[in-house]
């Protein structure tokens, strides 16, 4: 197995073999909290004013996401994962949900144009992504650490491509030291020093749990839209 290592808006649209688009903070660790509140159907859509058209054409549809942090417009919640939790069972149950993100739905919609098959990708669902591949032993493995807004490189899309590597090949990994570095960047700070309710100071703690879900996702296409779907 050969494990690719790249990065950013570039380094999605060119994965190869089986790509794995992380985003940490957060819409990678907000999707399978989406699932396991008992979304019906996860639709990703990159682009904000498609996503808001959704919504409107369907009055009992759920948008969720966010334009470069800030919560998208018209939408019913932004891409938080402890605003999720506190919404609960019974505002998702049964539902379908349009997530839009800047970094992790754009990436991995952009993915699914060279890549054999596209994962989604955090450390909540670190280790059952990771025996999922080593199951099936592609030739090439992408690992594409999506970074703030896609464009500039953050420590927890790092260390979370850092983990998934030292699962799939044995490479060292410290998980402390990931968590020195990631908790004193300015990426997690928007978050800890509060004062903006989009960014909500729980977040990190519930981002940087590892394996908390065993849960493998997928990003596919299905008559026209993107679509997430369980592997396992």
């Amino acid at each position: 197995m050969n494990v690719l290592r790249t990065s950013l808006a570039k380094g999605a649209a060119g994965a190869r073999g089986t790509a794995v688009v992380i985003d940490v903070f957060r819409a990678f660790t907000c999707a399978p909290l989406f699932l396991h509140l008992g979304v019906s159907r996860l639709v990703l859509e990159a682009d904000p004013g498609q996503a808001t058209a959704l919504r409107r054409a369907h009055a009992d549809w759920i948008l969720a996401g966010e334009v470069n942090e800030v919560p998208i417009e018209g939408g019913d919640l932004s891409n938080s994962p402890s605003e999720i939790l506190r919404k609960g069972r019974a505002f998702f149950q049964g539902r379908t949900l349009v997530h839009r993100t800047t970094a992790g739905v754009t990436g991995a919609t952009a993915a699914l144009g060279s890549a054999d098959e596209v994962l989604l990708g955090s450390f909540v669902t670190a280790r059952a992504t990771a025996r999922y591949i080593a199951e099936r032993d592609p030739g090439t493995v992408t690992l594409v650490a999506m970074g703030s807004r896609a464009a500039e490189p953050s420590p927890e899309d790092e260390a979370c491509a850092d983990y998934l590597e030292h699962l799939l090949t044995g490479r060292a990994y410290d998980h402390l030291s990931a968590l020195k570095e990631i908790l004193f960047d300015p990426a997690a700070g928007k978050f800890l020093r509060g004062g903006r309710a989009h960014l909500p100071p729980e977040d990190p703690a519930l981002c940087l749990q590892r394996d908390l879900f065993d849960m493998v996702l997928g990003a596919e296409m299905d008559n026209g839209r993107v679509v997430v779907r369980r592997k396992v």
